[in-house]
């Protein structure tokens, strides 16, 4: 089992980042079981756009691409081969100004394409990943649970249409953390317990694969 973890968080101190070492130091690799990682603040990441279908009608006509093009492309492809080799796809992610950050939104862009997430039929677009399996760890400081709050809660929702309603990917298992800003007195127990449930995703992922 192949398991690659994203990082969607350069804050050293950020809540997702803890998650998403949690996730590390819990997990047990083995013969059996291939953590890899992806650090999305770490890559080369750039935006999509008019540089992406420029490069896509040179490719089709074979002409050479520009440096430009060929980072992008480059970006891209790295992207793709990562989630190829997984077979279980871990996202640690903050809520940041009610969605997803867009770091992350670039890397579902390069990801989101025609053939290899997904597909285009008469009836509808049809996901190409349900042969995968993804885990979502997201933090967010207030209490979007609340039905108050909850129609601008734009990242796990977001994440979730996409990985497992889109790609087709099996929803393993979801942690939120939430309500640690809103509720400073209680951060420390509403951090941790929520800690301990990426710990128990982590080690039950290990122990059904042995």
């Amino acid at each position: 089992m192949n398991v690659l973890v994203v990082k969607a968080n350069n804050r050293p101190d950020g809540i997702s980042t803890k998650m998403y070492e949690t996730f590390l130091d819990n997990i047990k690799e083995t013969e059996e079981v291939k953590v890899s990682t992806y650090d999305l603040f770490s890559e080369d990441m750039p935006y999509l756009g008019q540089e992406l279908f420029t490069a896509l009608g040179k490719i089709q006509e074979g002409v050479a691409l520009n440096e430009d093009e060929q980072r992008l492309m480059d970006a891209k492809q790295k992207a793709k081969d990562a989630i190829s080799a997984a077979d279980v796809v871990v996202v640690a992610f903050p809520l940041w100004n009610f969605t997803i950050p867009a770091k992350l939104q670039t890397f579902v862009d390069y990801v989101a394409e025609a053939g290899f997430s997904f597909k285009y039929t008469e009836n509808g677009p049809v996901p190409l990943m349900d042969d995968k399996r993804v885990i979502l760890l997201n933090a967010r400081g207030g209490n979007y649970s609340d039905p108050s709050m909850a129609p601008m809660e734009m990242s796990m929702s977001y994440m979730k249409n996409v990985f497992s309603g889109f790609f087709g990917m099996q929803l393993k298992d979801e942690v939120i953390i939430e309500g640690h800003n809103a509720n400073p007195d209680k951060a420390d127990e509403i951090v941790q317990e929520g800690l301990e449930k990426v710990a128990a995703a982590a080690s039950n992922l290990t122990y059904q694969n042995a």
